[in-house]
């Protein structure tokens, strides 16, 4: 695997960026670190890449995430936590907050799927946190693996319903921080404690415009309506319990729903693919089919997280950079395709990078995981979630 990266640094240098230096470490049988300095459009940048080998019985790809869709955890604690012997952090997620009095939920922009639990689903795009989406994209897009040990991008839909005796309302959120505009989303104990009030702020194409004043929601459990509320609640949502949260239309339809309505709630997160995934993260695609997508930033350097899948599926590269923008130089979007591309892989997601860009390794008999990279402010950020790589007996 370690020739995969030696073999690439010209393909990467084709596209104006250079690996010079690739330092090589086993990390678990089918796990390789390597620390890499590259040369880009912005000048010295110093990489750290895992290559995980699928084909390896022993080698496992899994969700790290706290207890819930709301907990954020740095990444060496979520790794430490599951057993993990590598990991990146994920996907970009409610940081920060414009409206008046709502608090930020801590919970991703995209789908997530833990060990082939469906954990959430995608916010509007124009709901999301981060760099502006390639023309084609969306923020249902994941990389994971499938049940075929095979890894892949996909773009995870969200179908489901409410049905009642009086017909069946469609379902637009699982566990988001944000419903879409005249939408029902359903809240599970996957959810968290945190407050449901950020659900119906902004609108599918605007972050920040106002939360929706026209609200209602009901809680069920065994199949009954058992309470109502004309405003979003939070605290912990009881085990067999779903908490159904609607904005405009959809506020209008759960009113319908009295105390003691029989309702019948059902979700799946439909993927593209004929594998079931049993583990995803979302991200935004930057390489398809071996080649850059149209219309990637070639202009704004950062410091950049990304996962890639090379070799029919059967090689997974996760790769974070040092620093911030004011102390490295850090990679475009553009660039970031043309390296993940120079690795190896034929399709890459960018994920959440800035202060959140982490990489940690286990070595070989340790007991905790150590930060490879050097993350923004010199301390990690507390993540929602990241990508884990595990070795197995």
């Amino acid at each position: 695997m370690a020739g995969g990266v030696a073999g690439a640094g010209s393909a990467a240098a084709a596209q104006g960026v250079a690996v010079d230096t690739a330092r090589s470490t086993g990390i678990a049988p089918g796990v390789v670190y390597q620390d890499i300095g590259l040369t880009a459009s912005h000048g010295q940048v110093n990489g750290h890449l895992i290559t995980v080998d699928l084909r390896n019985p022993h080698v496992g790809v899994d969700l790290l995430h706290g207890a819930s869709a709301t907990d954020r955890e740095p990444v060496s604690e979520l790794a430490d936590a599951q057993g993990a012997v590598a990991g990146v952090n994920g996907d970009f997620f409610n940081i920060s907050e414009t409206h008046s009095g709502v608090q930020p939920t801590g919970s991703s922009d995209g789908p997530a799927i833990a060990a082939g639990h469906q954990l959430k689903a995608a916010v509007p795009d124009g709901q999301r946190f981060g760099p502006a989406l390639p023309p084609g994209t969306s923020t249902k897009d994941v990389i994971g693996v499938g049940a075929d040990r095979r890894g892949r991008l996909d773009s995870l839909v969200l179908r489901g319903a409410v049905l009642t005796g009086n017909g069946t309302l469609p379902l637009s959120g699982l566990n988001q921080y944000a419903v879409p505009e005249n939408g029902v989303g359903a809240y599970t104990p996957d959810w968290g404690s945190v407050s449901r009030a950020r659900a119906v702020c902004g609108t599918d194409t605007v972050r920040g415009a106002p939360c929706s004043t026209d609200t209602y929601e009901v809680t069920v459990r065994a199949g009954r309506v058992v309470a109502a509320s004309g405003t979003p609640g939070s605290g912990a949502i009881a085990p067999g319990s779903v908490v159904l949260v609607g904005r405009e239309a959809g506020a209008d339809a759960l009113r319908a729903l009295a105390p003691g309505t029989h309702v019948r709630i059902s979700h799946h997160l439909a993927a593209q693919g004929r594998t079931p995934l049993t583990f995803a993260v979302g991200g935004f695609p930057v390489l398809r089919d071996g080649s850059p997508l149209a219309g990637l930033d070639t202009v704004t350097a950062a410091t950049r997280t990304a996962a890639g899948v090379g070799a029919h599926g059967r090689l997974l590269y996760l790769l974070a950079l040092d620093g911030t923008a004011e102390t490295s130089a850090g990679l475009t979007i553009g660039e970031l395709a043309s390296v993940m591309r120079g690795f190896g892989a034929d399709d890459a997601v960018n994920l959440d990078g800035g202060g959140s860009t982490t990489l940690v390794t286990r070595d070989p008999g340790a007991s905790r995981v150590t930060v490879r990279n050097h993350p923004g402010g010199g301390a990690e950020r507390p993540v929602p979630n990241g990508i884990g790589v595990f070795s197995r007996p």
